[in-house]
């Protein structure tokens, strides 16, 4: 986990990024019934707004809670390392994971329309098994190496 600022800020960038980019890959292949090698070639501006959207939303809402949730069901302190890091991983999927998907209803979907709870409720369920499995088995362990990576090379810098 994160210790210092750099490695917050970093850390942050870096998971959102990752987060944005293997959720919006998803959803495209969904809309296309299938994966193809275009899938994987974004728009920038897309997932810089969302990117900028999941930073925000960590950072004020889904961080704190997810944290407080977690170190409810774990101590930092006394508990393993991993345990932690996976009870918080777990913990910022099951609140993120609603929050941008009412933004993707929002923006992507239907609006404010009748049909938000709906579309809202639905996206939630076809989105959360990939942001689970996405955030535990790929983005989580990538960007946590990557920041211990550029952390060590920054230090080696100063």
């Amino acid at each position: 986990m994160p210790t210092t600022r750099f490695q917050k800020v970093v850390f942050s960038i870096l998971m959102s990024f990752a987060m944005v980019y293997g959720m919006e890959v998803y959803n495209s292949a969904l809309r296309n019934g299938r994966v193809t090698g275009s899938l994987f070639l974004l728009p920038v501006g897309q997932v810089l707004l969302l990117m900028l959207t999941v930073v925000i939303l960590e950072t004020v809402i889904g961080g704190p809670i997810a944290r407080k949730l977690a170190f409810k069901v774990v101590n930092p302190e006394k508990s393993r390392p991993i345990i932690v890091i996976l009870a918080v991983q777990v913990m910022t999927v099951a609140i993120m994971c609603p929050m941008m998907s009412l933004v993707a209803s929002l923006v992507f979907k239907c609006g404010f329309s009748h049909e938000l709870a709906a579309v809202w409720a639905q996206t939630v369920v076809i989105n959360f098994p990939m942001a689970f499995c996405w955030q535990i088995f790929v983005a989580g362990p990538l960007v946590r190496l990557a920041v211990k990576h550029l952390d060590g090379i920054w230090e080696d810098k100063l």
